[in-house]
């Protein structure tokens, strides 16, 4: 059987890999997973092809005998909230995330708001390979897509449920909003101004071709946001990608900070308030993690990257499971719905904010120091594996965790080697107290990568 989930549903190229064609097979697959009469809720970001990859799709949902509504352009997290809040049987959001602008992609999401398990994914795929259709008769296709209304207000007003909106108001912090020219710029903005903030945005006009910065929001693609923030006094600057499930901050000094970080300052937080249960994280997140949490008596799960993976084990781990997070700046919020969602997270880190009475570099820099450094270099996946394999081979006498890719675990340092589950590229992510080794670790990765697929 074919293959066509990655990490984080289906994606490709824009009328090259991800064709017309593919998504209105891949519709009448997601119709007959879902069945003849369920209620689905479809929704895209602003990337090019969406309109024609949304319409194909609704094409194969409608054939198949699915009552097709459409919540428009939204935010990732905000169609996942509107499918369990209008009680929708399952849902089909177009979106690449943080993938380069002419990538396209399709996300199928369950009754509670969460992507679809890797079972029901091969499901679906099997369908799809098989052509093992379900067309409904005449009579039972819908004739129209209607339209959901509301889904913006009642994402929004569930977001500032969870947080306390008077005394975040008290604090009058100024926010900067970077959504990537994307749908982030139609809720972030607005969950900020309702928080009371004096709100500024960079990049907040919808454009499909993201002219002001690639989709992904990473140390190199935030500098200029982050000047800016520094610019305007910004008590917080926040970069989302481009469905706006992430989230990226920058501190009031103008400094960026990886996922991981802000999920610790977080997830102290919390158990400085007396929360306990389990942190689930990937094995992309840094052992900073485990030197923050652990004194406090949380315990941490490593698991697969991707927020697929984080989040069904979040829900079988149940009550006992605090929150999840990923590196990448995607945290997980069980009380609201556990999924990476960017404007649940800038609401409580606000909240940190207004209750710690701390700057957001203060809280930053009572964590442990790590320097970090994320690569990637451009490669088949059967060449990443390759590549795998010899550095699991390089650093045998190193503890190990091969649960996706390679960890090495060294004193005070680690290295992190996997394929990307999205695009085709290995992905280098490594940390250390010293500089130095930190740059020496990562140059003896890359020369292996080099000698093993034969480049220089």
């Amino acid at each position: 059987m074919g293959k066509l989930f990655g990490t984080d549903g289906v994606r490709g190229i824009v009328n090259v890999e991800l064709t017309p064609e593919l998504a209105l097979h891949l519709g009448l697959a997601i119709g007959a997973f879902f069945g003849e009469g369920s209620r689905v809720l479809v929704g895209r970001d602003v990337r090019r092809g969406g309109e024609m990859l949304f319409k194909a799709v609704t094409s194969g949902l409608l054939s198949s005998g699915v009552k097709v509504h459409y919540a428009g352009m939204v935010p990732t997290p905000t169609l996942q909230y509107a499918i369990k809040h209008f009680g929708y049987d399952g849902g089909v959001m177009i979106t690449a995330s943080h993938n380069p602008p002419k990538y396209n992609g399709i996300k199928v999401i369950g009754p509670n708001g969460v992507e679809i398990s890797r079972d029901q994914e091969r499901e679906i795929e099997e369908i799809f390979f098989s052509e093992k259709w379900r067309r409904a008769s005449v009579i039972s296709v819908p004739e129209d897509v209607p339209r959901q209304y509301g889904v913006i207000e009642a994402y929004v007003n569930a977001v500032l449920s969870h947080v306390d909106v008077e005394k975040i108001r008290s604090k009058n912090f100024r926010v900067l909003i970077d959504p990537a020219n994307s749908v982030g710029a139609l809720t972030s903005p607005l969950i900020a101004k309702k928080l009371g903030c004096k709100v500024y945005t960079i990049n907040g006009h919808l454009d499909g071709d993201f002219p002001g910065r690639e989709p992904e929001p990473t140390t190199e693609t935030l500098k200029e946001t982050a000047e800016v923030a520094k610019a305007l006094r910004a008590d917080l600057a926040v970069g989302h990608d481009g469905d706006a499930d992430r989230a990226i901050f920058i501190d009031d000094l103008g400094r960026i900070h990886w996922g991981d970080r802000s999920a610790a300052v977080i997830c102290k937080y919390f158990a400085k308030k007396g929360l306990k249960g389990k942190v689930v994280t990937a094995v992309s997140s840094s052992i900073i993690i485990e030197d923050v949490l652990k004194p406090y008596g949380l315990e941490v799960v490593w698991t697969k990257v991707g927020s697929v993976d984080i989040s069904h084990l979040m829900l079988k781990i149940g009550k006992e499971v605090l929150c999840g997070f990923e590196e990448n700046g995607g945290f997980m919020y069980p009380p609201h719905v556990p999924v990476r969602d960017g404007g649940m997270t800038l609401a409580l880190m606000l909240q940190v904010l207004a209750d710690e009475g701390k700057k957001l570099s203060q809280l930053f820099d009572e964590l442990p120091h790590y320097y970090t450094l994320k690569t990637k270099i451009p490669m088949s996946r059967s060449d990443a594996l390759k590549v795998v394999e010899k550095v699991a081979e390089h650093f045998k006498n190193e503890r190990l965790i091969t649960i996706d890719g390679v960890k090495v675990l060294m004193k005070d340092a680690w290295v992190l080697v996997r394929p990307s589950g999205t695009e085709p590229i290995l992905r280098i992510m490594a940390e250390a107290r010293d500089e130095a080794k930190l740059k020496e670790i990562v140059d003896t990765v890359k020369k292996i990568a080099y000698e093993t697929v034969g480049k220089k």
